[in-house]
């Protein structure tokens, strides 16, 4: 077969996201502390947006009259320049002087105000609790280098992956030095750190506590497993001891820490921040769009004059002119259609979820992103942009956008969210009797007594989703 080239003319369709069209994707998306700080970055950037910030009328005129005053009063007559030539050094500071200023060599004569960085404060993390540690304490040398590259490979949680063979390598020494350091570190403050799993952990605290050879370092050191699965009766039998004395012990072991360094994160709260309030007024829903730290956007009225006047600027600042003007037209109008299509979104879900916004979590409907995308003639990606990472706050708390959306689970009387049926399950769990958990067969035959009909492995995954354990790790045994 010949090659050839050869021009040929074809005709298609194909959709290209434009700047502007991707800026209103972004826009629909962002939550609310991007969304202002997007904004803010526009303020800066482009000069046809201003704030639109009510001003104190008269302040302006006020201001300008003051400046007036003091621009007369300022002699600006300028110095000749054969007097500073003339000028010794002891006039020099003569001058200086006469006004009470400090002489220093160095001194500007103004007294520079602290800034706000000095005043802030970090908050101390694990490491620096450990080393702060060890160099009040009497280790020198080798072994003080080795501990602190020890302290150096442990976790957020205060336990040390790494093993002695390999800080060996890394360090160079014998693997002898390497178990004392690993030993020093684990006699600092908070007790059981430097550990290698949670039983090394637990051991570490119980000798700190002078608990060696005693029940409670007998059932860590050997029967974690059972502990775990609360089978008490097989570890009294094991020990040949009445079951009292290995309640007691539990109790201790559950007073110890298995994560030392959790008391030093510095992981921070975040705290979700709502994009719209449902509130219900005078027997009517009513839906408010939470515009609370955003910037009132509005274009610049003196820059758009200063473009129409074509003998302000030179031609080479048209375009440059135009394009932001352009800019700042179009993120108004973005943000008028994001106000907008979140406004639509919640009006579908208040139409299908009103009886949940009057009741609560139990009559929660199933509902899914094409339901409402059907509703308000949208595509699906734009609803699922709208409901990310956004909050509603209602009578009943603040929920994300997603929890109105969820699965369906049959009942004889129709189908029932599955976000309802989490919260049943959940208040079932509550109820129940501490003493003798609910095993989820149980919950399973009250569910069907409430008409829902739902499988024991669903059960479970709902369970494991909630991060409810199973009904053994639930028990809880009075001494």
């Amino acid at each position: 077969m010949a090659l050839e080239s050869r021009l040929e003319l074809k005709l298609s369709q194909k959709l290209v996201l434009t700047p502007q069209l991707q800026q209103a994707i972004k826009l629909l998306q962002l939550p609310q502390l991007e969304l202002s700080q997007t904004i803010n970055n526009e303020l800066i950037e482009n000069p046809f947006l201003e704030d639109n910030i009510e001003e104190v009328p008269g302040n302006s005129e006020v201001q300008e009259e003051h400046m007036q005053d003091g621009i007369d009063h300022i002699d600006d007559t300028e110095i000749p320049v054969d007097n500073f030539s003339t000028m010794t050094i002891d006039d020099f500071f003569d001058e200086r002087s006469s006004d009470g200023r400090d002489l220093g060599y160095f001194n500007p004569g103004v007294v520079e105000k602290p800034t706000f960085e000095t005043f802030l404060s970090s908050e101390t993390d694990l490491t620096d609790h450990l080393i702060w540690q060890l160099g009040l304490s009497q280790a020198e040398g080798k072994l003080k280098d080795i501990a602190e590259m020890v302290i150096g490979n442990l976790d957020e949680n205060g336990y040390l992956h790494a093993t002695d063979a390999e800080l060996a390598e890394l360090m160079e020494v014998d693997i002898s030095l390497i178990k004392k350091a690993v030993s020093f570190v684990q006699t600092f403050d908070p007790p059981g750190v430097c550990a290698r799993d949670i039983k090394e952990c637990l051991l570490i605290q119980l000798r700190l506590l002078n608990l060696k050879d005693t029940l409670v370092e007998k059932i860590v050191q050997n029967n974690l497993h059972d502990l775990e699965k609360r089978k008490y009766r097989a570890i009294a039998d094991r020990y040949s001891t009445p079951m009292e004395d290995v309640l007691i012990a539990v109790k201790v072991i559950e007073g110890l820490e298995p994560k030392p360094g959790r008391s030093f994160s510095n992981s921070r709260t975040s705290y979700a921040v709502t994009d719209v309030y449902v509130e219900k007024v005078d027997g009517e829903f009513r839906i408010v769009l939470n515009d609370d730290g955003l910037p009132k956007l509005r274009i610049n009225s003196k820059y758009k004059e200063f473009l129409k006047d074509k003998k302000s600027y030179e031609r080479s600042d048209k375009q440059f002119l135009i394009e932001k003007y352009r800019a700042a037209v179009w993120l108004l109008k973005s943000l008028d259609q994001r106000n907008k299509t979140i406004y639509k979104v919640t009006e579908s879900i208040l139409r299908t979820q009103e009886e949940f916004f009057e009741r609560g979590v139990q009559y929660l409907k199933p509902l899914n992103l094409k339901d409402v995308a059907t509703d308000i003639n949208m595509h699906e990606s734009n609803i699922s942009r709208v409901t990310s990472n956004k909050y509603l706050s209602c009578n009943h708390g603040i929920f994300p956008f997603k929890f109105f959306f969820s699965g369906s689970v049959s009942g004889q009387k129709g189908d029932v969210s599955s976000a309802s049926v989490k919260d049943l399950i959940k208040r079932i769990i509550e109820e129940e009797d501490s003493k003798n958990p609910l095993p989820d067969s149980r919950i399973v035959n009250i569910l069907e007594g409430k008409n829902i009909k739902i499988a024991r492995r669903t059960l479970a995954k709902y369970r494991e989703e909630m991060k409810i354990p199973s009904h053994s790790k639930r028990k809880k045994l009075d001494f």
